[in-house]
């Protein structure tokens, strides 16, 4: 919400100003402009990334007035999956979780925590940890080496689309002077005639270079930067894994595991302990009664 409202009072503010000082030719030509500017940006934007990244990209721009979708509720939920698997795991043998880990579809323990199943990176992450420390239990470093090496490749990932949007930010002023070049083109083609005309034809012209500064750093910029955030936001999950399943892994109590990757997590998205041990008392009754 707080995005949406400075994207409206930033397009509120410049374009008003433009409706008011901008005169009657800058307000016809603005659609012209608004078009081969944009056309030209989202042809940049498909031309230096391949599909998947531009596709992120695009969604980007939905995503950062949507915000993170890992928040306190989405965390406890992590927590207390974990929990639930690792205590199986120690009281039964990893072959106690094999099904779960397999088949995470068809789990009961996975589907009563939607944000995991909803999040494919952060759902494969739990399943190939396990799995990698049930093969190789003599090892967990190994394990550990394979999760820390599993969020990189996830934030480095995400951060193409970042980065694109960047790139696009950066080219728009550029692509603004290009709009304004062909207006002054059009404009030397008409020196003949009246000044008032021909001041409307470069007010016009000048238009194109307002656009790609505006775009630029008024709204690109700005909803890359919101972007390169949520992807941070989202990557903490993985992290969590991480602390949590490596210290699982070292023989650690699950309990204190769990405890280990909820302090791990920033405090503005932090469950609060005692929510967590509910949550988790709740899951091992649900679990007892299913069967």
């Amino acid at each position: 919400m707080p995005q949406l409202i400075g994207l409206v009072l930033i397009v509120v503010l410049v374009m008003g100003g433009l409706i008011l000082t901008g005169g009657k030719g800058a307000l016809q030509a603005l659609p012209f402009e608004m078009a081969l500017i944009g056309g030209a940006a989202i042809g940049t934007l498909l031309l230096g990334n391949s599909p998947k990244v531009a596709r992120e990209a695009f969604s980007g721009f939905v995503r950062s007035f949507r915000g993170s979708r890992w928040q306190r509720a989405q965390h406890r939920e992590l927590l207390v999956l974990l929990a639930t698997l690792m205590r199986q795991a120690r009281q039964g043998g990893f072959v106690a979780i094999e099904t779960d880990i397999e088949h995470p579809e068809n789990s009961a323990v996975f589907a009563a925590a939607p944000a995991v199943m909803a999040d494919a990176a952060v759902r494969d992450m739990i399943c190939d940890s396990f799995r990698l420390m049930a093969l190789d239990l003599s090892d967990p470093a190994r394990a550990e080496a394979h999760m820390e090496q599993s969020v990189a490749t996830h934030v480095d990932q995400r951060m193409k689309a970042v980065n694109a949007l960047n790139t696009v930010a950066d080219a728009l002023p550029a692509l603004g002077i290009v709009a304004a070049v062909l207006g002054i083109i059009k404009t030397m083609g008409s020196i003949d005639e009246s000044p008032a005309i021909l001041g409307m034809m470069i007010g016009s012209a000048l238009l194109g270079t307002f656009l790609g500064v505006f775009l630029a750093y008024g709204v690109v910029g700005p909803v890359a930067a919101r972007f390169g955030q949520i992807v941070e936001d989202e990557a903490q999950p993985l992290d969590v894994i991480r602390t949590v399943l490596s210290a699982f892994g070292s023989g650690v109590q699950p309990g204190i595991a769990v405890e280990l990757g909820r302090t791990a997590i920033p405090a503005d998205q932090r469950p609060d302990a005692d929510s967590v041990e509910r949550a988790q008392t709740s899951a091992r009754f649900v679990h007892r009664a299913v069967a």
